[in-house]
Order: structure tokens, then C-alpha cells, then sequence
């Protein structure tokens, strides 16, 4: 079926402020959403989202409903692409993502992984997580820093989607992951991921909903534990993340909003974790408890 682009252009910040907002809106819409330079070095970004062709006016207004302003007054360009693998061709649109030691890249951009980074080919397109959100992007770095200090023997990503920390976990430390999601899809795909990136004898992942599933009792408890989720279920699990964690552990928080952090610290609190550190990018935050 025939493929259309709609774009936004702005300068760098800008246009990572879109990213976020309409990634995180359309989440649940499957539409591939994109965000890349239009020549290196110039500053100048494009932020896209690929639909069939007869979606091309609902994709307008959920835009500007995703920036909150008025659909008629969005400068939303477009370019009718044909027939064509559009899950493919957003793949192909996205840069590498520098965070910490970590590049995050898809098969197009291997050149980008340079002597002393780690490299994460991800090619995500039907799963959350190919580093360009400030919450993943928050997350790589708060691994980086951590697992430099603290080794875990084993942990879990809860929420894996695309398996991104998963797989920085078990490339950096070298011991297993239980990867989780709720959504099958996610999972076969968090697998797929996991094996490109030769982790797939560390990477255990599996489709649970919650903590029910028999996997967390053969694996935990869990010396790190990393949620990318949202604020609320956050808040909501902190009883049995706690539960989970092993003697002195360590939790990755994100998916929180920075006006949330301080509702999030407060749950977790009273499950008994301290907060240690927060990182902040794009008005999102990472928090590291323990």
C-alpha cells in the first residue's frame, strides 16, 4: 500500500522535544516515528512519522494534538513515498545514539561504533527502544556508570521492549538478564535483538504480565533491576520491586516526567530504596535507587 511522510523541521532541540512527545503519543498507534538530521553538521532536523497514504490527515491532526496546538496552523510537510517498507525505511532514518560508552545504532550505521564504545545494533521496528527517547538514552548512561562500579550477577529489565538495556547490561557485565514484556511481539522481537547482538546465552526473554510469571522465581532475586515504564505503574509496583531486588541491590528507574520524580522517589521510599542519583534529559529523568 502506498506510503506517505509527514515531517517537522526545527533545530536540534526542538526538534528532540517533538521526538519525545510524539513517539511517546503514538506509541500505541503503530506508526513508525523518526528523527534525523537532513545534512550533517547543519543543525537542521526532521522529525517524521510514515503512514498509509489514506491516514495521512488523521496523522496530521494527532501531531498537532501530540504538540497540543492547532492542527491548521501546524507547517507539517509531506512526501509521497510509493509502495514501500515503511518499518524499513524509519529504521533507516533514525542516527546512531551516543550514551556513555554505548552506541545504539541500526544495521545501516555499524560505522558509527568506534574503538572504546560498545556497540547495540537495534532494529526496532515493531518494539520501544532504540535510544533516541530520553528515558533509554538516560537509562544507558545511569548503566554505564553503574555497572563501571557495581557488577550485578544478575538482573532484570522489566518492560524490555526492543531489549536495548537488556542487552547493554549483559554486553557490559557479562552475566544474565531476564528481559520481560507484556507484549508478545516485544518479546519475539527483544529475542531477535539479543541474538544480532550475540547476548542471546545471557538474554532470557520472556511475556509476563506483572511478577506472576515462574521466570522471576527460577531467576531472582535480582542484584539490578532497570524499569522503563511510566511514572504510575511504577509507583504501583514499587512493593514488589522491592521484593524482588537482592540483599543491597540496585534499581534503575524511568519513563518519569520531571515534575513526577518526586511522587516516584516517595513510593519507592516507602518500599524501603533510597535514592542515589538522577539524570535529566529532554524533561524526562532517570532515577538510581538502592
Amino acid at each position: 500500500m502506498a506510503q506517505t511522510r509527514l515531517f517537522l523541521t526545527a533545530g536540534k532541540a526542538d526538534a528532540e522535544l517533538m521526538f519525545a512527545a510524539i513517539e511517546t503519543a503514538f506509541e500505541d498507534e503503530g506508526w513508525p516515528v523518526a528523527i534525523a538530521e537532513t545534512s550533517e553538521g547543519s543543525g537542521v532536523f526532521e522529525v517524521s512519522i510514515y503512514v498509509e497514504s489514506g491516514q495521512a490527515d488523521a496523522a496530521r491532526t494527532a501531531m498537532a494534538g501530540a504538540l497540543n496546538v492547532d492542527a491548521a496552523t501546524l507547517d507539517v510537510s509531506t512526501e509521497d513515498l510509493g509502495d514501500v517498507d515503511w518499518v524499513q525505511k524509519s529504521l533507516e532514518g533514525l542516527t546512531a545514539v551516543e550514551a556513555g560508552r554505548f552506541v545504539v545504532h541500526g544495521s545501516h550505521q555499524r560505522d558509527a561504533v568506534r574503538a572504546g564504545t560498545i556497540g547495540i545494533e537495534i532494529e526496532a521496528g515493531q518494539a520501544f527502544g532504540t535510544g533516541h527517547h530520553g528515558t533509554t538514552s538516560g537509562c544507558l548512561i545511569m548503566l554505564d556508570r553503574l555497572i563501571a562500579r557495581r557488577k550485578p550477577a544478575i538482573s532484570l529489565d522489566l518492560g524490555a521492549g526492543s531489549a536495548v538495556l537488556a542487552i547493554a547490561i549483559a554486553r557490559l557485565a557479562r552475566t544474565p538478564v531476564l528481559a520481560t514484556d507484556i507484549d508478545p511481539v516485544a518479546t519475539r522481537v527483544a529475542a531477535e535483538n539479543a541474538r544480532l547482538n550475540g547476548v542471546h546465552d545471557l538474554v532470557r526473554c520472556e511475556t509476563a504480565t506483572g511478577f506472576g510469571h515462574r521466570a522471576f522465581a527460577e531467576t531472582g532475586p535480582f542484584d539490578l533491576i532497570v524499569a522503563n515504564i511510566l511514572a504510575r505503574p511504577l509507583m504501583a509496583m514499587a512493593p514488589r520491586i522491592a521484593r524482588h531486588q537482592a540483599p543491597g541491590g540496585d534499581v534503575i528507574l524511568s519513563g518519569i516526567l520531571f515534575e513526577q520524580r518526586w511522587k516516584v522517589l516517595a513510593a519507592f521510599r516507602q518500599a524501603g530504596l533510597y535514592h542515589r542519583r538522577t539524570i535529566e534529559r529532554e524533561g524526562w529523568v532517570t532515577l538510581h535507587l538502592r
